[in-house]
């Protein structure tokens, strides 16, 4: 049976305050920390292996013994019971299953992408993405396509953003996931004879004539201003989905589950 370090029934408490601070980008940074809601994400984060300092719960919500079940063996240091009216002032959205993890990051360093590197890899490269939910449904999708890792280059939120660890359900802890430069990305890239295939309008190839079957790495920029050009020097071959209608471009969450998927069929193929 899990062992209660405290119980915290007062929002002024320093703990409380702090898990309040975290929902913002500069708290995580400098502490070193971030959280985790929702029995499904913490579900996910136990069983790729990272580290917990704290747990809080609510009783109300989730009884002790199916918070025991659902750490398993990741049990921190401390434990600690909340009112539900706290777990409502500390929970960052609603019906998030009445726990909330303080959990450690990980490396997301390239050479971690090299080390798990197999004969035939796909990657996706997500350049400059700001919009944490587009980027939390990417994951999602390329955790269900089972690609090999994501490159996050010249991001502008960091991985660990509320909104992104919710999107995801939690596959932003399931993917091998290396955060750098566009540069350094294509110098990795290139080293590791991994084509460089860009999404963008001009001299592209539509990606169902694309041959995904080779190490493979697909590259998506932002809606508003697509790839940069330091990715259109380096691209093997520019792809794009032809469009029908009066729009020129998709949701690029969307984008990337039509590209990954064709990429997964034509493997599935060999």
């Amino acid at each position: 049976m899990l062992k209660i370090t405290e119980s915290l029934t007062s929002r002024q408490n320093p703990k409380i305050k702090n898990l309040i601070r975290l929902h913002k980008h500069n708290e995580r940074l400098e502490q070193g920390v971030f959280l985790i809601e929702g029995i499904k994400e913490i579900e996910k984060a136990v069983i790729s292996g990272y580290t917990f300092k704290s747990v809080y719960f609510a009783p109300t919500i989730i009884r002790l013994e199916k918070l025991e079940e659902l750490l398993g063996e990741n049990i921190p240091e401390h434990i600690y019971e909340v009112s539900e009216e706290i777990y409502g002032k500390i929970a960052y959205r609603e019906m998030s299953g009445g726990v909330i993890v303080l959990a450690l990051p990980k490396l997301h360093e390239l050479n971690l992408l090299t080390s798990s590197l197999n004969e035939n890899p796909l990657f996706l490269v997500i350049e400059g993405v700001e919009k944490p939910g587009n980027i939390g449904a990417i994951f999602r999708t390329a955790d269900a396509a089972g690609i090999d890792g994501i490159m996050l280059c010249d991001s502008k939120t960091d991985l660990y953003n509320p909104n992104i660890v919710r999107a995801s359900l939690g596959c932003v802890f399931t993917k091998p996931t290396a955060i750098t430069t566009s540069r350094k990305a294509i110098e990795w890239l290139k080293k590791m004879k991994i084509r460089i295939l860009c999404t963008y309008l001009q001299q592209a190839i539509p990606y169902t004539s694309i041959d995904f079957t080779q190490p493979s790495a697909i590259v998506m920029g932002t809606e508003a201003t697509g790839i940069s050009d330091v990715w259109l020097d380096a691209s093997d071959a520019n792809i794009v989905i032809p469009m029908k209608g009066e729009a020129d471009s998709m949701n690029v969450s969307t984008s990337a589950a039509v590209i990954i998927f064709e990429a997964c069929r034509q493997r599935e193929a060999l």
